[in-house]
């Protein structure tokens, strides 16, 4: 079962190993994109920061979708991180059973827009944000599990 779609540009830290998976009671933390399937630095980094009692699970994308659309992550109580809105988009359109996305943190650059205090976006990611809202995606900013939920279409 997918409790939680998380953007985070670092995937796999203290919010997400604490926070979700605790408040959550997650025992399977999905770490996807083609970026991070492919880079064993990012691999290992990853399962140093895994907590204990928790399966860690890296996939490039297509592998990803095919894995959540058979069924089998099923029996996981999952969190699902991507570094991007692109590949949480990607993921989405992908997987029909992702219902909802939270945007947990994203990079600042010269052309983003802050939005909240760890959420910046460019245009063309406000822009997928708009459209996953409209196909009736629940899109939320919410850095901790215990925080508020922020609707993203207030800020954007």
């Amino acid at each position: 079962m997918i409790q939680l779609l998380r953007v985070d540009h670092r995937l796999l830290h203290g919010q997400v190993a604490v926070s979700w998976v605790g408040g959550l009671g997650s025992d399977c933390i999905f770490c996807v994109g083609d970026h991070v399937a492919n880079d064993p630095v990012w691999k290992t980094t990853l399962k140093l920061g895994k907590p204990a009692g928790c399966k860690l699970v890296i996939k490039d994308m297509a592998h990803a979708i095919e894995a959540i659309n058979s069924g089998v992550t099923d029996k996981y109580r999952m969190v699902i991180c991507v570094q991007t809105i692109a590949e949480a988009k990607q993921l989405i359109d992908g997987c029909p059973a992702i219902k909802s996305l939270n945007l947990g943190n994203t990079k600042a650059s010269d052309t983003t827009r802050q939005v909240s205090r760890q959420i910046f976006l460019e245009p063309e990611e406000e822009q997928m944000l708009r459209e996953l809202v409209d196909r009736g995606i629940e899109v939320e900013i919410r850095p901790l599990a215990d925080d508020p939920k922020v609707d993203v279409s207030t800020v954007l």
